[in-house]
């Protein structure tokens, strides 16, 4: 609480127009823009409240700003079945644990993100077990983010910096219009995964492999016959 306090006495970044505002934020959609509290104001505290009020809104800080995290049925359930193959996968390969898609990370102070799915390292939990802070400051190995309509390409081309900026070491971008996907091991070189390719944990989840195609496949799955 004593970090809350400390950060709402910090005065926010000025914000002189709404177009300045949107640009800084990726140009996104305008009703992702959360006005309570006043944007350019908003704390951690603030997103801890959203995630835990009625509603249970998914909200991102960017620069005092809370910015509602876009993500529909289906984006929700293939972050779903993703974190379900590599927790499958690390209970026979014990290099660490995943974060869904309601866990916040702090990036820095007054950056927090909410990446759909996310693996940390062994190496990166003290005493090899998460805090049990609200919202995390350990940063991960491995992000996933789905891509959901509202997403611009200037959005995730900043969140690609903070995540390596900050020592991510792998990003997913994975398309559920297209079903197709692309892997970042910067935020400038990345590999294109096709619908016949595979997602690949590389160094980073060494053996951990996805075939988009089965996975998208899990996703039109139907009751069994009788």
């Amino acid at each position: 609480m004593a970090i809350f306090a400390a950060e709402r006495a910090t005065k926010p970044p000025a914000i002189e127009t709404l177009a300045d505002l949107l640009k800084g934020l990726g140009d996104i959609p305008l009703e992702r823009i959360r006005l309570q509290p006043s944007p350019g104001t908003a704390i951690e505290a603030d997103v801890v409240a959203a995630l835990e009020g009625p509603q249970k809104r998914l909200c991102e800080l960017v620069d005092g700003v809370l910015v509602e995290k876009p993500m529909g049925t289906k984006e929700s359930l293939l972050a779903l079945l993703l974190g379900h193959l590599m927790w499958d996968f690390l209970e026979e390969n014990d290099f660490g644990i995943v974060i869904g898609a309601d866990g916040p990370i702090r990036l820095r102070l007054g950056l927090i993100r909410i990446p759909d799915l996310s693996f940390i390292s062994w190496d990166r939990l003290p005493s090899e077990r998460l805090p049990d802070d609200a919202i995390s400051g350990i940063v991960p190995d491995l992000v996933v983010e789905v891509l959901s309509k509202g997403n611009t390409r200037r959005e995730m081309e900043r969140k690609l910096r903070e995540y390596f900026e900050r020592g991510v070491r792998l990003v997913w971008l994975v398309d559920p219009k297209t079903q197709t996907a692309r892997e970042y091991t910067s935020p400038t070189k990345s590999r294109r995964v096709s619908k016949d390719q595979s997602l690949d944990g590389r160094d980073v989840l060494p053996g951990f492999k996805v075939p988009l195609k089965n996975l998208f496949a899990r996703m039109a799955r139907r009751r069994k016959s009788r």
